[in-house]
């Protein structure tokens, strides 16, 4: 039994008992340890959850984005609505129960006050001895409370039954008795002129309410026909002087609302009356509550159908724009610049048009450098083969033999210098492909230019690799002083990077710079940090660079050498796979020339920038 309240009517009764105590606030103290122990558990598979977020979402850096955020809240309207009406149906059922049992007191307090006002004779008593007068005692008029109850349960449409002081049943609104027996007077359901649809959305809601987290749930109310207080706990209670309220759930699931309270009369209980009814009224605002919600909800899921169609759309159509675009591409038909611009969108989409565009933008410079590198090619291997064919042409016709030593020594340098144009022009086409196959890890540039300084180092005087930051090796042939000077304080110089290749970028560097490099001259490498980068120096002391080609020099076979060398010896390759490594290394590489106060040129100085781990 749930009860709202039982309070007694006489303080001092004797006969008052405490009351059966409503389990609604344990349940709702339960639920809240409940919620309270899943708050404060600790986090079980978090790790786990975060794998599962990083596949769906491509990664941590950014696992929710805005497409995302469009797709879940176009599909979270109407389910969170749909939710929020539930639980809102649960709690409408409990508040509704609790404003009918507080109608109940009233009107089982006015029937109690009723039937002992108006119900009431007064039958005399014998006296207890012959001396004493005849007394009068008050007593219920059967009867008279029998057609009371009977009006008053018409007008109130509930059931009244009255209780004797010793539990037994003294009248029942329900029941006529006369000389043919006793007749039982059953309420019949309204006939339901309802579609059949309406039916059995009411039967969901039943169903739906029996399983509400915040849905009171009630007792099951007795199915055998009263007779005697102690059937009753409400009639027991009003016997002993409180009025009870009580919810009840019948095998049908429908809600059955009852109240008891004495019948009191000069202080003295004479009786209890017990209230029932069939709580229709609550089912059907329950319902009513449900077809507010069930409104709202399918205005909500229409509106969702229709974001959910234009969200396809925003998507659909973007993507077919894209795919229409690359297919185009993929057979020649576009150039990059026609990739359909949408950055404007700020979400996924508007990001795979901007990584197809500059993928595209990157795949057309590939072919154009394609094109230039095979016409420079073409234009490298072209010279030495018409001076080979010039020279053998020639030695058929000559007839000295110096002359024609000569033009042998001609036809093996030039033989020489394509095969190591072939050599280079095969290293360099394969360098794009390396570079993006080789992983990148951290690399000490300490490590690099300690290892460089060891190459050029008397393999006599080799004992342990330098550890030092201030070193200088000298060149003995041409006395030339190799200087390292690492301005870093013990400092990492750590990049991302592949160390055979950055290693490859300062030795070309280096010997470029000694084969400019005059005897008895310098050459400076330093190496410092600044903010965020790691800048690395090579000076020579040598002619310089001429200041219109400060920056032609990085371009394939470009070719700027001393007088003192051979022609031929240098393909013109070797800055140019430089700054291919740099660019790959997301750093910059440029060329200047070292100035005195009146503008002489001391040198050449190169500068690789590269950025810190």
């Amino acid at each position: 039994m749930s009860e709202k309240n039982s309070k007694p009517l006489i303080p001092n009764s004797p006969k008052s008992k405490p009351s059966t105590v409503s389990d609604t606030n344990t349940k709702k103290n339960r639920r809240n340890r409940f919620f309270s122990a899943i708050r404060h558990a600790p986090p079980q598979g978090s790790k786990e959850l975060d794998q599962i977020l990083d596949l769906y979402w491509g990664g941590s850096e950014r696992r929710i984005t805005g497409l995302t955020l469009r797709i879940i809240a176009v599909n979270a309207i109407a389910l969170v609505i749909l939710m929020l009406g539930v639980l809102y149906l649960g709690q409408s059922q409990n508040n509704l129960i609790e404003a009918k049992l507080e109608t109940f007191q009233a009107e089982i307090e006015l029937v109690s006050a009723a039937i002992s006002e108006g119900a009431v004779i007064e039958v005399p008593t014998k006296p207890a001895s012959i001396l004493d007068a005849p007394g009068t005692q008050k007593q219920l008029d059967k009867d008279q409370a029998t057609k009371m109850m009977r009006r008053m349960s018409k007008t109130m449409n509930k059931r009244i039954r009255l209780f004797a002081n010793d539990g037994s049943l003294l009248a029942d609104s329900h029941q006529l008795t006369g000389p043919g027996g006793v007749i039982q007077i059953v309420d019949l359901e309204p006939v339901d002129h309802s579609l059949y649809s309406i039916q059995i959305i009411k039967d969901v809601t039943t169903f739906i309410i029996s399983f509400l987290p915040d849905r009171r749930i009630l007792p099951r109310y007795p199915e055998i026909e009263i007779t005697t207080a102690k059937q009753s706990s409400d009639a027991q209670n009003a016997l002993n002087g409180r009025v009870s309220l009580s919810a009840w759930a019948n095998k049908e699931n429908r809600i059955i609302l009852s109240a008891a309270a004495p019948i009191i009369i000069e202080n003295e209980i004479m009786g209890g009356v017990l209230l029932t009814r069939l709580a229709k009224d609550i089912e059907e605002g329950i319902i009513d509550v449900w077809w507010d919600i069930l409104r709202v909800f399918l205005g909500t899921l229409l509106v969702t159908i229709l974001l959910s169609i234009y969200l396809s759309g925003a998507i659909a159509r973007p993507l077919k724009r894209l795919a229409r675009a690359a297919e185009r591409i993929r057979s020649g038909h576009l150039s990059g610049d026609e990739i359909p611009d949408l950055s404007y969108r700020h979400d996924e989409i508007g990001e795979l048009s901007i990584v197809l565009k500059d993928m595209t933008q990157a795949l057309w410079q590939r072919m154009d450098s394609i094109e230039r590198f095979a016409a420079d090619v073409a234009h490298e291997l072209k010279n030495p083969l018409t001076s080979l064919k010039s020279a053998v042409e020639t030695a058929a016709i000559v007839k000295k033999k110096s002359d024609h030593e000569k033009l042998m020594n001609i036809i093996k340098h030039d033989a020489e210098r394509l095969d190591r144009l072939i050599t280079d022009i095969s290293n360099a086409s394969r360098l794009d492909t390396e570079l993006s196959r080789e992983a990148y890890e951290p690399t000490d540039i300490r490590k690099i230019l300690h290892n460089l300084l060891d190459i050029y180092q008397n393999p006599l005087d080799r004992q342990k690799p330098f550890t030092k930051d201030h070193v200088t090796v000298n060149l003995p042939q041409d006395d030339i002083n190799i200087i390292l000077d690492i301005q870093a304080d013990d400092e990492d110089l750590n990049v991302y990077g592949i160390e055979v290749r950055l290693s490859q970028v300062f030795q070309n560097l280096l010997n470029n710079a000694l084969s400019f490099s005059k005897p008895h001259s310098n050459i400076k490498i330093q190496a410092s940090v600044r903010l965020n980068a790691i800048v690395i120096t090579i000076e020579d002391e040598g002619r310089g660079i001429p200041e219109n080609k400060l920056e032609s020099i990085f371009e394939r076979f470009y070719s700027e050498r001393p007088d003192h060398e051979d022609y031929g010896r240098h393909s013109g390759l070797g800055l140019s796979i430089c700054k291919q490594i740099i660019d790959a290394h997301s750093g910059r590489i440029f060329a200047e020339n070292r100035k005195d106060l009146s503008g002489s040129i001391l040198g050449a100085k190169f500068t690789v920038i590269l950025t810190r781990a």
